[in-house]
């Protein structure tokens, strides 16, 4: 899944490849996938994107008063074409979701994409990004300004969820996956089972401190990448998430896995949990 990383390299890149240009032609070729109708997707076009900007894990390409907002969800992905087909795509089982036509360069376009056979990859047209409502509950974005260690530790003041789940809850801090999640517990040496109330003042700054520079390390390894590489790039960046039975890169002790219905999450046992596995819930219950 794309996580605030991924999504802020994607818009680095359309940045450079959009702004100052109109909009020819746009083909929802995924109906479903299409959240909104008012406006329409025909109001982008003859409209100039002049603006591209993150909210979370969205992306947001403004065309005057009209955005384009996009959520990637878990296996969307941008694809820029410096020549798309001629013909306009037809509907069908393929990846396609969307498909945007430049008039300048002429040919010029990207597609939005979504692997798999599990769709939840969402496209809005909004005169306001705050119209999509998964934007209106985001919480604080771990890369403003206002992100301060003390708004992060009133965050966590009071919060009796395992910090984990806080990290990975986009209205209590936006941007942060999964992946991201194992990486940022796994250098600030915590149990992703740790209850974020019960963190001391040395953890909450040093779990601070250790968000700021996995998030930034993250992009700065994806600068100057092609779309392409990006999914490569992030996948051998990670020192432990989806690298179950490997040696920690720390330590040498082997990653353990927690699954759960629908992910899994990795940590080393050495570095974070004192050496004492944790209990896989799904095979717990295998054995009962």
């Amino acid at each position: 899944m794309p996580e605030l990383p991924e999504v802020e390299s994607l818009i680095r890149f359309l940045a450079e490849h959009v702004v100052g240009r109109s909009v020819a032609r746009v083909y929802p070729v995924a109906v479903h996938a299409l959240k909104t109708y008012d406006p329409p997707v025909t109001a982008l076009e003859g409209r100039t994107f002049d603006g591209v900007a993150r909210h979370g894990k969205f992306l947001d390409l403004r065309a005057g008063d009209v955005h384009l907002v996009i959520h990637l969800a878990r296996a969307g992905w941008v694809r820029w074409n410096d020549k798309l087909p001629a013909e306009p795509p037809r509907p069908g089982k393929g990846p396609l979701a969307l498909r945007v036509r430049l008039a300048e360069p002429e040919g010029a376009g990207f597609d939005v994409t979504e692997a798999g056979t599990q769709k939840h990859l969402a496209v809005y047209v909004v005169r306001d990004p705050m119209d999509v409502p998964g934007i209106a509950r985001l919480g604080p974005d771990p890369l403003s300004e206002s992100f301060t260690p003390a708004a992060f530790a009133e965050l966590l003041d009071g919060e009796r969820r395992q910090i984990k789940g806080v990290l990975r809850d986009q209205s209590t801090l936006a941007g942060i996956g999964n992946a991201y999640s194992d990486e940022i517990l796994h250098a600030a040496r915590m149990s992703p089972f740790k209850l974020a109330a019960n963190l001391s003042e040395e953890e909450r700054a040093r779990l601070y401190a250790v968000i700021g520079t996995t998030l930034t390390d993250a992009i700065e390894r994806s600068r100057g990448l092609a779309l392409r590489d990006l999914k490569a790039e992030k996948k051998s960046g990670l020192r432990v998430h989806g690298r179950k039975g490997e040696p920690c890169p720390v330590c040498g002790d082997t990653i353990r896995e927690v699954s759960f219905s629908d992910s899994a999450m990795q940590y080393c046992p050495t570095c974070q949990t004192g050496g004492k596995p944790l209990a896989d819930r799904r095979l717990s219950r295998l054995l009962k």
